[in-house]
């Protein structure tokens, strides 16, 4: 299991120096002009030249990845030319929102999705079923920019007043505000990166509200966060609904389960002990594929919801062509993407004995 694990580790090393190189080959080949997008489009070449001069933008590009290979060795992401801020402070404002609806998201979407998929699987090709997959194909049709607003008219206008309703937007209730961390600890004094891991659990308001024991803060940021991650959840629900279906589907009509069967266990038995056990793998494949795209993708859940996460983030940064914010919160998702990957992999050798056998 160890040499196993270590292997992994080790090819997963290659990788991340790829998408290091793509991401700042990436961020070069943005069109438009940086100094166009901050001094306006009507300024002058000299005026430019001086700008990418300042900003070392005239440099060759081998030197200029060279430096940035450095910087992210000391952990430097760089700074802002919009908002004259170190990237690395953003990510902590802003990562936290999008780690937090992620997982919400994935909350929702993994129980449901299971258990929708082995409720079609057992009652395959009855009205069940029919009903059962057609709601995941209609939640993987159903853009989240028209979800959205639908979700939020049904729950905030048609439900307000009533225990159902759920807040539009935003993260919690103008005049509530969270007590970071280092205060409720008392680490005022405290620096450098573990002043930057305290400040950025502190902006996951739920975990910040169950840590300071702020119970108004934790039950307001859930309330927030119950909307947009159900609509976020709905496409990794379906998917996650419809490979459970199949994957189990094939596992049932392998000779073990008939023999399983032979000898007198009931359907539940044979599905729970023998069934959903070995047809986890292409489950927690497609588990750690959604948990990637939905840290990449939830610009417009956030966007919709009034959401300040990685996704608005990036959108702004591409529009302002704001290399440093762009490079470093991509390079940010990619690497948690690869994290994602590397946890099913291991899980594999765990699920399987026969993976890490080999």
């Amino acid at each position: 299991m160890t040499r196993y694990i270590v292997r992994r580790i080790l090819l997963t090393i290659p990788v991340l120096i790829g998408v290091v190189t793509l991401v700042f080959v990436m961020g070069h080949l943005l069109p438009g002009s940086q100094c166009a997008a901050i001094l306006g489009e009507h300024t002058s070449p000299e005026a430019c030249a001086a700008y990418d001069h300042a900003h070392g933008f005239d440099r060759p590009i081998p030197v200029q990845y060279v430096d940035f290979l450095a910087a992210l060795l000391r952990g430097d992401l760089g700074t802002s030319i919009k908002a004259s801020l170190p990237v690395t402070d953003m990510l902590i404002s802003r990562l936290p929102t999008t780690i937090e609806l992620a997982f919400f998201a994935l909350l929702i979407a993994i129980p449901v999705g299971v258990l929708l998929g082995i409720i079609s699987a057992r009652k395959r090709n009855s009205s069940i079923d029919v009903g059962t997959m057609a709601g995941a194909n209609l939640g993987v049709s159903i853009p989240i920019f028209v979800l959205g607003p639908i979700m939020i008219f049904i729950f905030a206008i048609l439900l307000k007043g009533s225990p159902l309703a759920l807040p539009p937007g935003g993260r919690l209730t103008p005049g509530l505000e969270p007590t970071p961390l280092a205060i409720a600890w008392g680490l005022q004094g405290l620096t450098g990166p573990p002043r930057g891991v305290v400040d950025f659990v502190s902006n996951i308001y739920t975990l910040n509200g169950i840590l300071t024991l702020r119970w108004d803060i934790f039950f307001d940021a859930l309330r927030h966060m119950l909307l947009p991650a159900l609509v976020l959840a709905t496409v990794p629900l379906a998917i996650i609904a419809r490979i459970t279906r199949s994957s189990l589907l094939d596992v049932m009509g392998l000779d073990y389960i008939r023999t399983a069967q032979a000898k007198g266990l009931s359907d539940r038995a044979v599905v729970r002990k023998h069934g959903l056990p070995n047809s986890m793998l292409p489950v927690i494949t497609i588990i750690g594929i959604q948990l990637g795209s939905l840290l990449a993708g939830a610009v417009l859940t956030e966007t919709v919801f009034g959401l300040a996460g990685v996704g608005k983030a990036v959108t702004e940064g591409i529009q302002s062509r704001d290399y440093a914010v762009v490079q470093g919160f991509v390079l940010v998702i990619a690497v948690g993407y690869l994290v994602a990957n590397l946890i099913v992999d291991i899980s594999y050798a765990w699920l399987d004995p026969r993976i890490r056998l080999q």
